[in-house]
């Protein structure tokens, strides 16, 4: 992306990581949005569920005085979705990222992708709930098919590394529909990766196109986050300098 933007050091970005991933996956982005003088954050996703990650987010963008660029990836698109109608959320960004329609499932719309290989890659795992009374199921990434269906434009250390510390992802993460999405009245952007074979470009495509979003393509794996950081970090900056103007 070329376009020549202003920092807008008013409002505070918050990166949310989605499955298999955890907020190391932003570090690059960080670093780019701090040497411009923008403050950012990046709280863990606990990766429990829509409706549970949807109230933490909400919780914790409330607790940040002034405005907010939420910024999601993978299933953490559908976590901002929801929880970016808080009030003080003045855009969007979605990287790599799902932007669901209300009542919507991830499960559903995955299974409309021809671009994603993700699902037979899945291994199932059990942990116990809250109260340690029952076995729930959660998700990760064969480490073995980690480096094709995640992050091929990774050198394959870099995404070992990356599959030996990916975040499971409990099962509500996929199965939990979303409720009303922000992207409806909030101003949004997208970065969408052209050769995601893990959320599938053509459903990423599509659901930002839904969204009315800013889309900018780029030939990126689903980590584009770690792998373009630079075009991540301009279109966030964007977002961010546009919605400056605005206020």
């Amino acid at each position: 992306m070329s376009a020549t933007t202003s920092d807008a050091s008013s409002v505070t970005v918050v990166l949310v990581h989605g499955a298999f991933a955890d907020s190391s996956s932003w570090n690059s982005v960080i670093e780019r949005l701090q040497d411009a003088g923008i403050r950012v954050t990046a709280p863990a996703n606990p990766v429990r569920g829509i409706a549970h990650d949807s109230a933490y987010l909400t919780s914790y963008l409330e607790q940040i005085p002034g405005p907010v660029i939420a910024v999601g990836h993978s299933c953490g698109g559908a976590v901002i979705s929801n929880a970016g109608n808080a009030a003080n959320v003045v855009g969007l960004v979605f990287g790599a990222a799902y932007a669901p329609e209300d009542g919507e499932r991830l499960v559903d719309v995955g299974n409309t992708s021809k671009d994603s290989i993700l699902g037979p890659t899945l291994v199932p795992l059990k942990y116990p709930d809250a109260r340690g009374s029952a076995t729930g199921v959660e998700f990760v990434v064969d480490p073995a098919k980690f480096h094709e269906a995640f992050a091929a434009d990774l050198p394959p250390e870099q995404s070992a590394v990356m599959a030996a510390t990916q975040r499971p992802a409990a099962e509500g993460a996929f199965s939990e529909p979303g409720g009303p999405p922000a992207w409806r009245s909030t101003p949004s952007w997208a970065v969408v990766a052209t050769a995601d074979k893990a959320a599938g470009t053509d459903v990423i495509r599509s659901m930002a196109d839904r969204a009315g979003a800013t889309i900018t393509e780029v030939d990126a794996s689903h980590v584009v986050m770690v792998s373009h950081p630079e075009v991540v970090a301009e279109v966030i900056r964007t977002a961010a300098a546009a919605t400056e103007a605005e206020a």
